[in-house]
């Protein structure tokens, strides 16, 4: 999540992500598409200036639509960029996905750029800081208001994850 005061251009950050995506590509087997790695293998040329909050703010405007759809909004959110190489902070992009929600798009357009919901998304990266997330991705399991357990932090196997969320879920069973 890159929440930058301004945002920097791209070439700043392409030889870590150029590292990332392979590592990515290597442990999990996915592929980053070729419009997202010309970002990275090009970024002399690339105009993108990556910041995480027009995302965020998107999808704080889905939560508060369909709070039961945002795990799948924000899947599509990592597919649009990662794979099809959309700027996410260009607010076309979500234009493609609007209609798989039945969301007005001048609705949408309107809520991302209301104060309540940018705030809204500005929270969620509070909740990381909070949370002492410090790679990605990052799994926790919410047991009540306040208390979060963490299942895993980075690339993390199921059959690790299933190791972790087991004995958590023994201690956090009531009776």
């Amino acid at each position: 999540m890159i929440l930058p005061e301004t945002p920097k251009p791209i070439s700043l950050t392409a030889p870590y992500l150029r590292e990332t995506c392979k590592s990515a590509e290597a442990h999990t087997g996915i592929e980053f598409g070729e419009s997202y790695l010309w970002h990275i293998e090009h970024p002399e040329q690339s105009d993108w200036f990556p910041d995480s909050l027009p995302p965020a703010v998107a999808l704080a405007v889905l939560k508060t639509a369909l709070p039961e759809k945002a795990l799948e909004f924000a899947s599509e959110l990592q597919y649009a960029l990662c794979f099809e190489g959309r700027d996410l902070t260009d607010e076309e992009a979500y234009r493609h996905i609007l209609h798989r929600y039945e969301l007005d798009a001048a609705s949408f357009y309107k809520d991302l750029h209301s104060p309540v919901l940018s705030g809204k998304g500005r929270y969620d990266f509070e909740r990381v800081k909070q949370l002492q997330v410090s790679s990605f991705p990052a799994v926790f399991l919410r047991a009540s208001g306040h208390k979060f357990y963490r299942i895993a932090s980075g690339y993390t196997d199921l059959e690790s994850m299933k190791a972790r969320l087991d004995p958590v879920l023994k201690a956090i069973k009531p009776g």
